[in-house]
């Protein structure tokens, strides 16, 4: 993900915190506010109460990359919190709990959009002068 998908200052989260809508799951709880941009922004917390330093990182490395493969709808500013049941989580029971709190909100995109996205992406969404 590039720097500019990231909520990088306190006020943001604060903004999200404090305004924003929460969907709920027995790792992550989701909070989501509608911002005015192109593209949606995120924000991970991970707490001391998650375990230490290494299993905090893992999480949050964890959880970049679960939304990099995700086709998400542009427009929202989401913070995700992790619970610490998280610490000991997989990569598929915790990429389940993202996915089912991100279409329980209806952020993510239809299928076939996504994929029609991803072929153009990839360069064969054009056709070729013949």
């Amino acid at each position: 993900m590039r720097g500019e998908q990231y909520l990088t200052k306190p006020p943001q989260y604060a903004l999200v915190y404090s305004k924003g809508n929460s969907w709920v799951s027995n790792l992550v709880v989701m909070r989501a506010l509608p911002n005015s941009l192109t593209l949606s922004r995120y924000g991970f917390s991970v707490s001391k109460r998650v375990g230490k330093a290494v299993t905090r990182n893992r999480v949050k490395r964890l959880l970049r990359e679960i939304l990099r493969t995700m086709p998400l709808k542009p427009g929202r500013d989401i913070v995700f919190i992790a619970r610490p049941a998280v610490a000991s989580a997989d990569y598929v029971s915790l990429k389940g709990a993202i996915e089912g709190l991100l279409s329980r909100a209806r952020f993510l995109e239809p299928a076939e959009q996504h994929s029609v996205r991803a072929e153009v992406k990839a360069g064969r969404g054009r056709e070729s002068a013949v």
